[in-house]
């Protein structure tokens, strides 16, 4: 290795990249990302985007048509029969191909430092390693939950095209290289605006190499004809939005509609000078340093879990102090090496951390220590949002394991010539590459996890025909929507989720779509003993149908407790019970539709909602049957079949028991081992509802059965034994 002090920057480098040795990361990299693949859809987003790639329609905004298109294209090959695992190995792939690019980016920076070729690729191997094994970006590398993995296989590419560019002789540089950035810039931006993030990063290298490329005339006309040919891909949305696909989120038809989506309207992100868990306006109290340096803190947090999720997390932040120590030395190898790479990365590095922390202006972390009174946490951990910066941390990983390996040379070299000898006994150095690889496969990995998909089955199998099932958000619908459109399971149920019915497009679509015909073979026996006839109406006789101007208000103030009837049954809505002194269209909707259609169409609500029900003054109108509560149009009484259960009101124990152990595969699913439990914390309330199901089995059949009592009994606490409530004090602390 020469020393970075006698080696001048490299203007242009015309060695032939080995490519050869990057494909071979890239397949070692796929390899695992294959051997701890999920088998089929997850909880969050992965259902929502498998659901829609299968139906070629429109997910939550900004809607990532370039991903749907590609998706779609890519789950149309015949490489596994579950459709979802077809799409997870998609993530897998274009992480794998990242993992190239970072190799290559690193091996190419490492040049004027590192003389040595087997060397200098093995010491970028290992980075790519390190960034490849890193946990956030090998636990969404196995499993489609988000289209980030194409974002930073973009961000990678560019960055890779910008030093190819800069590498060319100054008398035959041409700027082809430079329009493909923008195009691929332009391209990215249609999948998710993560990939634009690059951008500075390849300004700051062009600027150092060539400013005045761009400024060429002919460079910028055909920047911006690729920039609108690349970004033409959000059309894709109006025009598909027009056939109404089964997913179509926000129905961009029209332009408005259109920008509502592109700018993520239905979300309301706060403005980045505002405090995200104070309501805007002039009583906020702005985005202060001190949120600032909180939110700096939750980053370090999920960087700290990069190289060792698997074990205490007083290992994990040792570790992750170790890594960024590794790092840091690395960046000031290549300050001192390569001035123009440094500065190009590290606006990279502080684009994917400060900067973007900055304009996420998340609230506080989940698992974050911090508490007052009425300010919330996010609703799961986000640390899926910086998996560039993990992935890119590699190559500074890798730069500072040459500059170990060149500080351990120099002492055992010490008083007699360097010889290329010691290279061999300061080799194993590059072993710590793979401790993310042994600290994170436990955790990371999503081998066999069918939790979601038997989930799903399992509610919509739960219902008589043509039902309505009301849920509550992501993790109680989309796997529903995933089974309903990919599998094909009970298409007849109508599912309304109510972090949804705010809106008015959904609720147009939830009355002009009309039910699939229910199909008793798909079924489950306890449905087969009588015709169910298709319903022909919509689910509100009048609010939201075509031939009617009428619709529901956004809110209806509740300023004290009102008596009403809903069709057959008599509620009171209280203020103090729902807490808060209004109701939602959501709410309004859900009892115009019991008003409407109770007693001729069945209407159950998710247990996954909660006492939203009991909250509506419907308490004496529910029974609980197995994972969901139907609305019955008459009080509730005690009898043989119907039990009332502390804490969880009347339960048809009789149709409890024949859907837990004749029709649900959640439950054992729910109470398989796993080593690390339920790794992520904020989907564990999916599991909980077998808990109750089994628990109320095990409490009311003690003395009539006690046999599957006891079976039931064994059940929920092998599902306890996998959340927080059955692990040490210690690992909850860690947020595992």
């Amino acid at each position: 290795m020469t020393s970075m002090r006698d080696q001048p920057t490299p203007y242009p480098d015309v060695e032939r990249p080995p490519y050869a040795t990057a494909l071979c990361v890239s397949l070692g990299a796929l390899l695992l990302y294959m051997v701890t693949l999920a088998p089929t859809t997850q909880f969050w987003d992965a259902s929502e985007y498998s659901t829609a790639v299968h139906a070629l329609g429109i997910p939550h905004p900004p809607g990532n048509p370039l991903f749907i298109l590609l998706a779609h294209a890519w789950g149309l090959l015949p490489l596994g029969a579950d459709y979802a695992r077809r799409i997870n190995l998609l993530a897998a792939l274009t992480s794998a191909a990242a993992a190239a690019l970072w190799f290559l980016i690193g091996e190419r920076w490492l040049r004027p430092s590192v003389a040595d070729r087997a060397l200098r690729r093995l010491t970028a191997a290992a980075g790519a390693v390190v960034g490849a094994t890193a946990f956030t970006v090998w636990n969404q590398s196995v499993a489609n939950e988000k289209v980030y993995t194409v974002s930073v296989l973009s961000i990678a590419l560019v960055l890779w095209l910008a030093v190819r560019w800069a590498d060319q002789p100054v008398a035959t540089r041409r700027d082809h290289h430079l329009v493909l950035i923008a195009y691929v810039l332009a391209l990215t931006a249609t999948n998710h605006l993560m990939g634009v993030l690059a951008a500075p990063a390849v300004l700051v290298y062009v600027l150092a190499t060539d400013a005045r490329a761009l400024i060429r005339p002919r460079f910028l006309v055909a920047a911006a004809l690729v920039a609108v040919v690349g970004t033409s891909v959000d059309l894709f949305m109006p025009i598909r939005a027009h056939f109404d696909p089964y997913l179509n989120q926000g129905e961009p038809t029209t332009w408005p509609a259109l920008h509502a989506v592109l700018t993520r309207e239905q979300f309301g992100k706060p403005s980045v000078f505002d405090n995200p868990m104070y309501p805007p306006g002039p009583e906020n109290p702005g985005h202060t340093l001190l949120l600032y340096g909180q939110q700096l803190l939750n980053y370090v947090q999920y960087f700290s879990w990069q190289f060792g999720r698997d074990w205490p997390a007083g290992v994990q932040r040792l570790l992750a102090v170790a890594f960024a120590a590794l790092g840091l030395v690395g960046a000031r190898r290549q300050w001192r090496s390569e001035r123009r790479a440094a500065l190009a990365i590290t606006t990279l590095m502080l684009t994917l951390t400060v900067a973007l922390v900055f304009y996420l202006n998340f609230k506080w972390g989940f698992s974050q220590s911090y508490s007052a009174p009425g300010l919330e946490h996010e609703v799961r951990e986000r640390d899926y949002f910086f998996i560039a910066s993990f992935a890119a941390w590699g190559i500074w990983v890798g730069m500072g394991l040459a500059a170990v390996m060149e500080w351990l040379q120099r002492g055992l070299n010490r008083g007699e010539p360097r010889g290329a000898r010691h290279w061999v006994v300061c080799a194993p150095v590059l072993l710590v590459a793979f401790v993310p690889l042994v600290g994170n496969r436990l955790t990371a990995s999503r081998a066999g996890e069918t939790m979601a998909r038997d989930y799903a089955r399992d509610v919509l199998q739960s219902v008589d025909p043509y039902a309505l099932v009301i849920t509550a958000g992501d993790n109680d619908t989309f796997p529903l929507w995933y089974a309903q459109e990919v599998e094909g399971v009970r298409r007849d149920v109508s599912v309304l989720v109510l972090s949804l019915a705010n809106t008015g497009w959904y609720l147009r679509q939830l009355q002009r779509r009309a039910p699939a015909t229910f199909d008793p073979q798909a079924a489950p026996a306890l449905y087969g003993s009588r015709t169910w006839a298709r319903p022909a109406t919509p689910w509100m006789r009048r609010y939201y149908a075509p031939e009617s101007r009428d619709t529901l208000p956004p809110y209806a103030l509740l300023e004290q407790p009102s008596r009403g009837y809903l069709g057959p049954i008599d509620v009171t809505l209280d203020p103090r019970t729902l807490g808060r002194g209004y109701l939602e269209r959501s709410d309004l909707a859900v009892l115009q539709i019991i008003k409407d259609r109770l007693g001729e169409r069945p209407i159950y609500f998710s247990t996954s909602t909660g006492p939203y029900a009991d909250r509506l003054g419907l308490s004496p109108y529910l029974v609980g049957e197995g994972l969901v509560r139907r609305v019955v149009p008459r009080p509730v009484t005690p009898s043989d079949t119907v039990r009332l259960v502390e804490g969880r009101g009347f339960v048809n124990i009789p149709r409890t028991r024949a859907l837990a152990f004749d029709v649900y595969r959640g439950g054992e699913t729910a109470a398989r081992p796993r080593p690390r439990g339920w790794v992520d914390v904020p989907s564990q309330n999916s599991l909980f509802g077998y808990v109750f199901v089994y628990d109320t089995i095990a409490a009311t059949l003690r003395e009539r059965d006690p046999a599957l009592a006891a079976r039931a009994a064994a059940l929920r606490d092998a599902i306890l034994a996998n959340t927080t409530y059955a692990l040490p004090a210690e690992r909850r602390a860690a947020g595992n």
